[in-house]
């Protein structure tokens, strides 16, 4: 296994070797209006490349995922994969040389993250600790100029609005999607379908920026997949995982969803995002009714077999059909948010929403179904 996936990454880097130099490939694609296509292939072999090296960092610094009741693999694997993605990602961020503020305060931010949940991987630290540099992440974005701008018309009051809606919602996209970790190749997958949206929706409504940025993510996501998919040989981590799910965060502030009103605005990213954002609302709601959780740092620290893969799961669906449908309603949902918000026409968004809306309840169904079927085999979920 070890020399295969050696010889995968050298051959990434012999490709990278002969992608990366200006000229060329890159020549061609900013020719072509498709620089978003070269950074998607920069940071995709560079994720091949990387990974390999994640093997022997985890080993140095102890962050192995060792199997328990609560996790469904079988051995010790290491779980620092999010070094590769976050590595990827940073070059091609380098290699773009846009040192904006919004985006440098972007790539600081996110990699504060990464470094917390690789923290996290290796020493365990706790729920306080981590959520306190979650919301100085957070600020530093907001400080650079990334913020949800809903109330800028209210002066003091809006702004200290946009703040708390902000860090809010940075903080709980990471957490949605460091919760979606749980099975093999999810988080990965998740993170390439979200961020190839902001990519499709950045090269439809000129926004080339996105559309980059967004490209080197996805590619980042889909290099790392090669390990990642079911039987996995690497974790994300946290590291990687709450890295994927800042940035996914940050990208739907940085992203424009439309000029005719709030409704794009806000349902565009929502409904991108939307699978792990509703996974970690029902599951809360369902751990409270539970009597699972009684107060925030339960909350915080609460882990469990109860996400909305683990139903699936629990249903009859095995982790690749899992991973394969949840990602097919990501899709579905990402494709509506595009075309709300490169149509921007009242009723189409109100239709495309409306679809959106079904999907969740579609959801609803599934988790509700696993939950009673796990009551009749004595395992409340």
């Amino acid at each position: 296994m070890r020399r295969r996936i050696s010889i995968v990454g050298f051959f990434a880097f012999v490709v990278l070797a002969a992608v990366l130099p200006p000229g060329g490939f890159s020549a061609w694609t900013w020719q072509a209006g498709l620089r978003w296509l070269y950074f998607f292939m920069l940071s995709f072999f560079a994720s091949l490349a990387f990974t390999p090296f994640s093997f022997i960092a985890a080993e140095k610094i102890g962050a192995i995922d060792r199997p328990d009741d609560r996790k469904i693999h079988h051995g010790d694997i290491p779980r620092l994969g999010g070094l590769a993605v976050w590595g990827a990602f940073l070059a091609a961020f380098a290699r773009n040389a846009d040192f904006s503020a919004m985006l440098s305060g972007m790539a600081a931010a996110s990699t504060l993250i990464f470094i917390l949940g690789a923290a996290d991987d290796a020493r365990h630290l706790s729920a306080y600790t981590r959520l306190f540099f979650q919301f100085l992440a957070a600020t530093i974005v907001f400080f650079c100029g990334l913020k949800i701008t809903f109330f800028k018309s209210f002066g003091l009051y809006g702004e200290i609005a946009s703040y708390v809606i902000t860090t809010l919602w940075l903080v709980g996209i990471l957490n949605a999607f460091n919760f979606m970790d749980g099975v093999d190749g999810l988080a990965a997958s998740m993170g390439l379908i979200c961020s190839l949206c902001f990519t499709v929706l950045g090269a439809l409504t000129g926004q080339p920026k996105l559309a980059v940025i967004s490209a080197a993510l996805s590619g980042a996501c889909a290099g790392f997949l090669v390990y990642n998919w079911n039987p996995a040989a690497v974790f994300l981590g946290d590291g990687g995982s709450t890295f994927i799910g800042f940035s996914l965060g940050a990208m739907a502030i940085y992203a424009t969803w439309g000029e005719h009103g709030p409704l794009p605005a806000l349902s565009g990213p929502l409904l991108v995002l939307g699978i792990p954002i509703f996974d970690l609302i029902y599951t809360t709601i369902s751990r409270i009714k539970n009597g699972r959780i009684s107060n925030f740092r339960q909350w915080l620290e609460y882990a469990g077999k109860d996400h909305f893969h683990h139903r699936l799961m629990n249903i009859g669906f095995d982790a690749p059909k899992s991973v394969a449908f949840i990602v097919s309603l990501n899709v579905i949902l990402g494709l509506q948010a595009v075309q709300i918000s490169v149509e921007d026409k009242n009723a189409e968004t109100y239709i495309n929403l409306f679809q959106g809306i079904l999907v969740f309840i579609l959801i609803v169904f599934i988790m509700t179904t696993a939950s009673a079927k796990s009551k009749k085999e004595g395992e409340k979920i």
